[in-house]
């Protein structure tokens, strides 16, 4: 093991099945970072040539050896196609190609091989329809006080942003906390062979990627993937209420713990402060979470669980709940002569109902106003997903209804059909203009206003309408 080094080149060779194509220096050389754009190229590091709906990374190799890739993973089928050109731009910078079949599996594969140099590494997996970016953070913000922690930036969950990630551990760092995301069928499985995580948990089962996976069944048992390396002593955690929790406990290789307000002997009770967050009994001290709302308590719930597993103490959860704060576009509060309840990062059924209950929950003296666009990548079920949402909306206490984008004219002939609890007013707009102008001519001091959507809406464009000087980007 050379340690300037993340791999060598005969070492990633050998974890990826590759050729070297040895235009550089082999016996000393490796690379000490790794990217996926030519743009992003750190010296001395490798890049990686996907080949991708819109561009092909192969015709990168130029830029990426300028930037001072000094390896680079190509696939062979380019390679046969292409080999002169590539051995070229090899050669001139002084750089080594490795040939694989597939460069992302290849990457994944690489990225497992590194894990193995860390084998004291607690690596725990967080996967679910929901919530998991949050209860990620929570759980970190947890273990932290005591534990030297590493965990994927943002929402790198994916079959590229989770390999990424992983080349991010060190030495120094005694537990690795990753979210792994996925939007295509047997992606659960490929990620769980990168991590091979020794704590696994779910957040829940929901409707997001409906469209691509066709049922919550089929959503369930691609997330229950995440326990699918378990070889017996590793740890799955489930939630206690979710309709799938028995799919999800059966037949694990490991052991199964159930999670949620009844299974965690140290949670102690919960009382909302609406917007400014949730009090939460831990072992018997009270604390403050400043991220509100229900499910960001089943969020907190789901860290706790973590990092009780992990074997932090309990002063140490109560440290994590009481410093962390919503991250942007998940149930943020911004206030001004407006209030604002920024939770537009992302929206599927669940969350979006889950936006809506909390700002009905809320006390308010102004008026309500819910900003909801589109739920996208929901596929045959947009029409009937969007149909329930008009329902929530049909019950809920706002005073004006602003629908955004195409899918949401199956809320709004709902609630064209039925009407409101409240008698809202509706309106409904594709067009960006149009709704910036609705927004800016209803909301007025004093309003609570909940903007909530697909990230595709980005409906924070709104922000700076509702509250003059808030930045709407993260």
């Amino acid at each position: 093991m050379d340690d300037r080094f993340l791999l060598t080149v005969p070492e990633l060779a050998s974890a990826t099945g590759g050729e070297i194509v040895p235009t550089g220096d082999v016996g000393i050389a490796g690379f000490s970072s790794v990217s996926i754009d030519s743009r992003s190229v750190l010296s001395g590091g490798l890049f990686v040539a996907l080949a991708g709906l819109r561009s092909d990374g192969h015709e990168y190799l130029e830029q990426a050896f300028d930037s001072g890739a000094r390896v680079a993973l190509v696939s062979a089928t380019r390679m046969d196609a292409d080999g002169a050109r590539l051995r070229g731009l090899a050669g001139k910078a002084g750089a080594n190609l490795v040939v694989v079949r597939d460069t992302l599996r290849a990457m994944q594969d690489a990225a497992g091989r590194y894990l193995d140099r860390f084998p004291s590494l607690l690596r725990i997996g967080i996967t679910g329809s929901s919530g998991k970016t949050t209860t990620k953070e929570l759980a970190a913000a947890m273990i932290s006080p005591e534990r030297r922690v590493v965990m994927n930036v943002g929402n790198l969950n994916s079959e590229t942003g989770l390999p990424l990630s992983a080349f991010q551990v060190r030495a120094e760092h005694e537990v690795g906390i990753f979210e792994m995301g996925m939007n295509r069928r047997a992606e659960m499985g490929e990620l769980a062979r990168v991590l091979r995580p020794r704590i696994a948990l779910v957040t829940n089962v929901g409707t997001a990627h409906i469209g691509i996976l066709g049922s919550v069944g089929a959503i369930a048992e691609e997330k229950k993937d995440i326990f699918s390396m378990f070889a017996g002593s590793e740890t799955a955690l489930i939630p206690e209420d979710d309709p799938s929790s028995d799919f999800l406990a059966a037949d694990v290789r490991g052991i199964v713990k159930r999670y949620g307000p009844r299974s965690l002997t140290a949670f102690g009770g919960a009382r909302s402060l609406d917007l400014d967050g949730t009090e939460i009994v831990w072992d018997g001290v009270a604390v403050t979470l400043a991220i509100p709302g229900a499910h960001n308590l089943m969020n907190a719930l789901a860290a706790a669980a973590i990092a009780t597993e992990a074997g932090v103490s309990a002063a140490a959860i109560r440290t994590g709940l009481a410093s962390a704060r919503p991250l942007f576009g998940r149930a943020e509060i911004l206030k001004g002569p407006v209030t604002v309840v920024r939770d537009c990062y992302n929206a599927n059924p669940e969350a979006t109902e889950a936006a809506i209950a909390f700002c009905d929950s809320v006390e308010w003296k102004g008026r309500r106003i819910y900003v909801v666009g589109s739920m996208l990548e929901l596929g045959e079920a947009a029409e009937r997903e969007h149909e329930r949402i008009g329902e929530a909306l049909a019950r809920c206490k706002a005073d004006d209804v602003v629908l955004f984008g195409p899918e949401t004219e199956a809320a709004a002939r709902v609630l064209r059909e039925g009407g409101t609890a409240t008698g809202a007013v509706l309106f409904r707009t594709d067009d960006i203009d149009d709704l910036s102008r609705i927004v800016s001519a209803r909301a007025r001091e004093g309003d609570l206003v909940l903007l909530k959507g697909s990230r595709g809406m980005a409906l924070e464009r709104l922000t700076e309408i509702l509250i003059p000087g808030e930045k709407g980007g993260a």
